[in-house]
């Protein structure tokens, strides 16, 4: 496999590992209310289970309320059943054909449980993009051990990759320093 398509495949890799990184950040709580919070709960419908988002309109109205409107009525209380299962922990209000979840503000205490829980997930994604890293040098070196590229492409290969790593291992860090002022703001 020529070094530019190690390099290629390396770098799909550590976009997908930060647009999951990404994506677990929407579902991270701050102090606003954002549809986000809500589109990792799935539901219990007709036997499988279903994303809210594919149930019920996901609205934000004002800063410190989610409403969710379900497009079928009958679904509400199943809506409301996950919800209450769920680890937001935040109790429901149904009133017969929405559901609204009053955030309430964050504690200094609760605001640095869930920093943690981001610097968790963000030394996650660093990890996956060092494992990235790791696989696309061994690769290069049995490139080079097999003779299909020589031992010059394959050093220009790693700098590639540690600098696609660096560069990505960057993104994450700007990542969490975002999140991490979304979740201190008071």
């Amino acid at each position: 496999m020529p070094v530019d398509d190690i390099l290629l495949e390396a770098e799909e890799k550590m976009e997908k590992a930060d647009a999951h990184l990404t994506e677990e950040f929407r579902g991270v709580r701050t102090g606003r209310a954002t549809s986000g919070l809500v589109d990792h709960i799935r539901v219990e419908y007709y036997g499988s289970l279903t994303p809210i988002r594919q149930l019920a309109n996901v609205g934000t109205p004002e800063s410190q309320m989610i409403v969710i409107k379900p497009y079928d009525a009958s679904v509400l209380k199943e809506i409301e059943k996950a919800i209450l299962a769920s680890d937001l922990g935040i109790t429901p209000a149904n009133d017969g054909k929405v559901i609204r979840l009053k955030i309430p503000p964050l504690s200094e205490e609760r605001r640095k449980q869930i920093l943690h829980h981001a610097k968790t997930l963000s030394e996650e994604a660093k990890l996956a993009l060092r494992n990235i890293r790791r696989d696309a040098n061994k690769q290069l070196d049995v490139e080079k051990k097999d003779g299909t590229i020589p031992e010059d492409e394959m050093f220009r290969g790693k700098d590639e990759i540690q600098k696609l790593t660096d560069q990505y291992e960057t993104k994450v860090d700007d990542l969490l320093k975002k999140k991490s002022d979304e979740i201190m703001q008071v």
